[in-house]
């Protein structure tokens, strides 16, 4: 679990993420915490002592991407969930999405947001903002799909679930954002059984903390897409 000022919710994942009960597997929660000015960081020193929780803590932020591939590194379990520090997804799709690893019948579970194409972003602070993401990730998906020969609605999702094996050998280059693309697009590359299931999804806008930049973000996407798709296997 990345964190970067996320002091409003962090808090609130984290208890709902431990608090799951008889579930057919052990948590082991790895909160990379990027230097956050907010006060995310005292929250999360708070769970130290939890036996479940390794913490660890960057001086600066170096983007989600960075945290999400310096936790891998030490992560030791079998499956591996990417969970951000908000509240836009949902903890209790968590067993959905890990019980068809489980049962061997993927290598790789998407947990696509399924919603129209109106709703799956709703900005009541942006109508325009909203109109435009909305258009963009339909832009941005079909991009994709045509890099890679796939039909994924959401290969965006940050509800991306994995057996670990899975991410063995590769070095992430992506830093921020763009890392979603080049983790699917390494999955596609490598021929993984991948599975795109449904999952809730409340979006929130950019004065509640989202963090893309809708100038700055989208090039590096697509690049991060084509490198791996040019890359030699």
């Amino acid at each position: 679990m990345p964190i970067f000022n996320e002091v409003k919710t962090c808090g609130l994942v984290i208890d709902e993420i431990l608090k799951q009960e008889s579930l057919p597997y052990s948590i082991e929660l790895i909160i990379v915490e990027s230097g956050s000015d907010d006060g995310s960081r005292d929250l999360v020193i708070r769970y130290q002592d939890d036996p479940r929780v390794h913490i660890i803590f960057q001086s600066q932020p170096e983007g989600k991407g960075a945290a999400v591939a310096l936790g891998l590194k030490v992560s030791t379990g079998s499956i591996i969930l990417i969970q951000d520090g908000d509240l836009e997804y949902s903890i209790s799709d968590h067993p959905r999405l890990v019980q068809p690893l489980l049962e061997s019948r993927c290598d790789v579970v998407l947990g696509a947001r399924f919603n129209t194409f109106r709703g799956m972003r709703t900005m009541p602070d942006n109508r325009v903002r909203q109109t435009f993401t909305n258009f963009g990730h339909v832009l941005f998906a079909g991009i994709f799909n045509v890099l890679f020969s796939t039909n994924y609605k959401d290969p965006f999702t940050m509800f991306k679930v994995f057996k670990s094996e899975c991410v063995s050998g590769w070095t992430f280059r992506s830093k921020r954002f763009d890392f979603d693309w080049e983790l699917l697009a390494m999955f596609e590359r490598r021929s993984f059984d991948i599975l795109e299931i449904p999952v809730s999804y409340q979006s929130r806008g950019y004065s509640e903390g989202k963090k893309v930049r809708l100038f700055r973000d989208p090039a590096s996407w697509i690049w991060a897409a084509i490198r791996v798709r040019l890359a030699r296997r």
